[in-house]
């Protein structure tokens, strides 16, 4: 048989049948399975041995050494043995699958991957360290989420507004703590813009006349023009009113409540739930426009805040009528979670104001929000596996 071509250090022995020495005769024959085995097979002092020999094998042990390691699930072992031979990006892949996340960072940027460590930093909850690559790399989306968990609402909410994303810019500001006053009152003026801009002029209203009652509010200039002109917009200053009696319109939804409602996050908690909101993004749609078109690549779930859509089994001019679907109803929610092309075809009937969360943010959400992603992924199977049974019943 074939000798190793790692030897004991300073003449120590090694078990006979159950330690290294075996494992070692196996990875210099090339078999493979039996090196797996026998791996599988080691305590995990053995193990640690295995990995501190293996620098000083010959380059084509330790890449019959990485297979081995790669078949007995052992990513991290894998990681480490290339990490020696300054194999980085490959490195980075197996630390990540191993769950180490801050190694794998460190690997990506040793391996020139800026972008692909500051996921890693972010995912593995180093969050200052994920930001400062983001800011180098001017990944504005990366940035704003950073900001967003290290509770920097302000910062944030400036990133959204450069993104042009109103409805995370809102959310941010709403994190603003009422107990810094400088900050309160530029996020609450920036809120009584933006919803104002989306009709929301009622809850603006509402927002000024709350933050005018903070002592350390009261009698801002600002503050009470904003809230002036807001009552001489709804004709509430005293004036005359063609309908003094008429109750004030209802806000138009803002997608939290439908969101929330969707069975598949029925049991996130109010922070993740507001994460998960965060990500959403406005979208319009014109009436007729095709808002999900058969056998295209899923684009993620859209929750329909506004209009109806017409769901229809294909593109074809006089497609059977599927389904119509109103405010609060919700599509391709399963591409947020399963790769697939779109089973119907989804059409505007009237003009569509909806949120959007895409398959790729959704992704994020689930690398960065473990419990969260326990909790989907759960709800998902039980989904899937009544499906299942209702088909074999």
């Amino acid at each position: 048989m074939a000798r190793s071509s790692v030897e004991p250090a300073h003449g120590d022995e090694l078990p006979a049948s159950t330690g290294p020495r075996p494992f070692w005769e196996a990875v210099a024959q090339g078999t493979v399975d039996v090196a797996v085995r026998t791996y599988e097979a080691l305590a995990a002092s053995q193990r640690d041995a295995v990995l501190a020999e293996s620098s000083r094998a010959s380059a084509s042990a330790r890449a019959t050494l990485v297979s081995v390691l790669r078949r007995a699930r052992d990513f991290a072992g894998a990681a480490r043995v290339l990490e020696m031979d300054g194999a980085a990006a490959d490195a980075a892949q197996l630390h990540e699958q191993a769950g180490a996340l801050l190694l794998a960072a460190e690997a990506w940027l040793r391996a020139g991957e800026p972008s692909r460590a500051a996921a890693a930093f972010e995912r593995g909850g180093a969050l200052e360290r994920a930001l400062s690559l983001y800011q180098s790399l001017r990944a504005r989306e990366g940035m704003a989420r950073c900001l967003t968990r290290l509770r920097r609402p302000m910062e944030a909410a400036a990133v959204y507004r450069e993104l042009g994303n109103p409805h995370a810019e809102l959310e941010s500001l709403r994190a603003v703590s009422p107990d810094i006053a400088v900050a309160r009152r530029e996020a609450v003026l920036r809120m009584s813009a933006l919803l104002d801009a989306q009709g929301d002029s009622w809850r603006a209203l509402v927002l000024l006349a709350d933050a005018l009652q903070a002592s350390e509010l009261q009698g801002d200039i600002a503050l009470q023009a904003e809230h002036t002109r807001l009552l001489r917009h709804l004709n509430l200053n005293g004036g005359p009113s063609v309908e003094p009696a008429r109750a004030p319109p209802q806000p138009p939804p803002d997608g939290y409540e439908y969101l929330k409602a969707i069975p598949l996050f029925g049991e996130l908690s109010l922070v993740d739930m507001k994460d998960l909101y965060q990500l959403a993004r406005p979208v319009q749609f014109a009436q007729g426009a095709t808002v999900l078109e058969k056998g295209a690549p899923g684009s993620g779930l859209l929750v329909l805040l506004e209009g109806t859509v017409d769901v229809l089994v294909g593109p074809e001019p006089g497609a059977r009528l599927l389904n119509t679907l109103g405010p609060g109803a919700f599509i391709g929610e399963i591409s947020l979670i399963l790769d697939g092309d779109t089973s119907a075809q989804v059409c505007a009937r009237t003009a569509v104001r909806a949120l959007r969360v895409t398959r790729v943010d959704f992704q994020h959400y689930l690398d960065t929000h473990e419990a969260a992603a326990l909790r989907i992924l759960r709800l998902f199977t039980e989904k899937l596996a009544e499906r299942v049974r209702a088909l074999s019943a």
